[in-house]
């Protein structure tokens, strides 16, 4: 068993469920039950399977869950590009999350690398 806590890449999909939680706050309330929960979900998903795959007793589920994680991921990625098209969040901000997120895609995808490798 793992300590998710450790993981860097848990650590920056943690601050950036945070970030997204803050920021869709902001968002209209039109978009409460889509665009809103769709960001929270997603976001949240990420450091969420991380935490569970760190949890599973063999290399092949850790690897798994990681996969949803980064798949999660990509979700955010579009998810931002979205709200910036609907000018919900300004270029700067997309910039930014959207380096974030770029950040943490490379990470699990280091990180799934690793973990298949010992498999």
């Amino acid at each position: 068993m793992r300590d998710f806590r450790e993981l860097n890449v848990w650590q920056e999909s943690h601050k950036l469920t945070l970030e997204i939680y803050e920021i869709s706050k902001s968002f209209p309330k039109e978009e409460l039950f889509g665009l809103t929960s769709q960001m929270r979900r997603a976001a949240s998903s990420v450091p969420t399977n991380i935490a569970e795959g760190c949890g599973r007793g063999s290399q092949k589920d850790y690897a798994h869950f990681l996969q949803i994680a980064i798949g999660s991921a990509f979700e955010v990625d579009y998810q931002i590009l979205l709200a910036k098209d609907l000018k919900y969040i300004d270029e700067n901000l997309y910039l930014k999350l959207n380096d974030k997120v770029d950040k943490i895609k490379r990470q699990l995808a280091l990180l799934i690398k690793k973990v298949r490798e010992l498999s």
